[in-house]
């Protein structure tokens, strides 16, 4: 106990720090919520299959962070630009990204929760 006690004591203005700071959080939940994703991908990434498989999650992941990123309900995106994507353009693919898909459906806008 002596040795806790010790080592609260000896840190305690960085302890204290967040009560004069009102920026800083007295927890780090918020930074391991955005990181377990990523802990949680490493083990998924060892069952892709093949180089291919592995290139298809990469874009998968990619889309739904953008869709993230952007506030696009990610459901509502990839429903609409699947059954679209045969029939666009080429040199017209960067209208399906989401943060340019959200302008054309402003109703697939979600606010996040934190």
């Amino acid at each position: 106990m002596a040795v806790a006690i010790q080592y609260l004591l000896s840190r305690w203005s960085g302890f204290t720090l967040y009560c004069t700071e009102g920026i800083l959080s007295i927890d780090n939940n918020l930074a391991e919520r955005t990181l377990r994703p990523c802990a949680i991908g490493r083990k998924n990434y060892l069952f892709v299959g093949s180089d291919r498989g592995g290139q298809a999650a990469a874009v998968h992941y990619s889309l739904m962070a953008s869709c993230k990123a952007n506030e696009v309900e990610p459901f509502a995106y990839l429903r609409d630009v699947l059954s679209r994507i045969t029939d666009h353009a080429t040199d017209r693919l960067e209208e399906l990204l989401p943060d340019q898909w959200l302008k054309q459906h402003p109703e697939a806008h979600y606010t996040r929760r934190r």
